[in-house]
């Protein structure tokens, strides 16, 4: 029997991601309450990373970062986040959209500093050899057949 490929789906009935965060710690629980839906993988997209990310009161999207090779963009669907770059805070609305192109060096974030919650889509490629550079903490990410892995940024493997 054939199975049918999925087409559409309701995004706020894919299941949150069990694991906050990829990164190890001391960085993994800086990511606590935020919440992730998966949403490209459920289409089986292989060079596109779709995610539906809602942040509680207090939480922020991910340490402040940049990639060498990978493009990302969000758009606000709801709340009031604060998106933290290179050229200070911004505050962002429902309708509201940023984008980093890959190579740009402007470490970027989003962190909720109010009552209410914040959603957004998070769209990011899957560029090989791609790298995450943090500037404020002593990480770097290497894109490693399909995966991040984490390092000190003297090269050092993170346990």
């Amino acid at each position: 029997m054939e199975q049918t490929k999925l087409v559409a789906l309701a995004a706020l009935n894919v299941p949150i991601r069990t694991r906050p965060s990829v990164y190890p710690e001391p960085f993994a629980s800086q990511m606590a309450g935020r919440l992730k839906r998966v949403l490209g993988e459920q289409f089986g997209l292989k060079n596109l990373g779709v995610n539906l990310v809602t942040l509680p009161p207090g939480s922020v999207s991910s340490l402040r970062h940049f990639h060498t090779a990978q493009d990302e963009f969000i758009y606000v669907l709801s709340g009031h986040p604060t998106l933290h770059t290179d050229e200070g805070l911004t505050r962002l609305k429902p309708g509201i959209c940023a984008g980093f192109s890959a190579s740009s060096g402007n470490g970027h974030r989003l962190f909720n500093d109010t009552s209410e919650d914040a959603v957004y889509l998070e769209v990011g490629d899957r560029t090989p050899g791609d790298e995450g550079h943090y500037p404020d903490d002593v990480i770097m990410a290497l894109r490693v057949e399909g995966k991040w892995v984490f390092v000190h940024k003297d090269g050092t493997p993170y346990e």
